[in-house]
């Protein structure tokens, strides 16, 4: 089976990583260990049913290894073993890879200040559709992040008993975040840069993630062995890669897939 449908490929759409991966492996007729296996999308859960996004994988099936070629009666002498110097690994992930989707729009300083109303507005309605009790209030000057672009409009949604609104890992307030960028840019007709906070968790957050991964490049430095963090999420991931890009002695990727996808500490050779 194999053998005949080597080299195919197909994207298949899913609810979740591994069962886009399933379906894929089931249409080909092929194992795991027979195919090559890119993660497209993610996907999202979105909320309320609101911005949910399927996961999509391409599937390619492996050609079969070739089968050595008989040796010839007059075999030419092996050429002499040459040591080759092994190249230093690199990051499998660069830090670019939890950009976030789309470019954002660049906003003059009288639309920007248009585009931060109607995003309140619009974060505001969907709290309230929610039946949360909440307010949202705008907080570019008391809110810091290394890992937000300066420009970004910032909401900062206070109140009690959010945590139904963080989520776990915070899973639940990159949907709130993404839902709300896209009912703004349905509106002005460009992809806005929001960024969404709860009682500043986001920034809060960001420090305990930059602390815990000087930390752990610190044993990885000592060790000279690698170290893997928890599983998180594209955002929290990129706080990590971004906070030891220009470590000395250290360098990061990322491995496993979906929800399990984590970040690791490397030892430079």
């Amino acid at each position: 089976m194999q053998a005949k449908s080597a080299g195919k490929s197909l994207e298949v759409r899913a609810k979740s990583v591994d069962l886009a991966i399933k379906q894929g492996l089931a249409e080909l007729g092929v194992g795991r260990d027979e195919a090559e296996i890119v993660v497209l999308r993610e996907g999202s859960r979105g909320v309320l049913g609101i911005g949910a996004e399927d996961a999509v994988v391409r599937i390619t099936v492996k050609s079969p290894p070739m089968p050595a070629s008989a040796p010839t009666v007059e075999a030419q002498p092996p050429a002499p073993v040459k040591e080759v110097e092994q190249p230093s690994p690199k990051a499998v992930v660069p830090s670019g890879e939890e950009e976030e989707e789309g470019e954002p729009a660049v906003l003059g300083a009288e639309e920007r200040a248009q585009v931060r109303e109607i995003a309140r507005k619009a974060l505001q309605g969907l709290l309230d559709h929610m039946g949360i009790s909440a307010r949202v209030e705008t907080a570019e000057q008391g809110w810091q992040s290394a890992n937000a672009p300066e420009d970004a409009i910032v909401l900062n949604v206070t109140g009690t008993d959010l945590g139904v609104l963080i989520g776990r890992r915070g899973e639940t307030l990159d949907d709130i975040q993404f839902i709300t960028r896209l009912m703004v840019s349905r509106e002005i007709q460009k992809w806005p840069n929001i960024v969404v906070d709860i009682e500043y968790y986001k920034a809060r957050r960001e420090k305990l993630l930059t602390d815990l991964a000087q930390r752990m490049a610190e044993r990885v430095r000592a060790t000279k062995e690698p170290v893997a963090l928890e599983p998180m999420p594209a955002s929290e991931r990129r706080i990590v890669h971004l906070a030891l890009r220009d470590a000395p002695g250290v360098y990061t990727e990322s491995s496993g897939e979906g929800q399990k996808r984590k970040v690791v500490i490397l030892p430079k050779p």
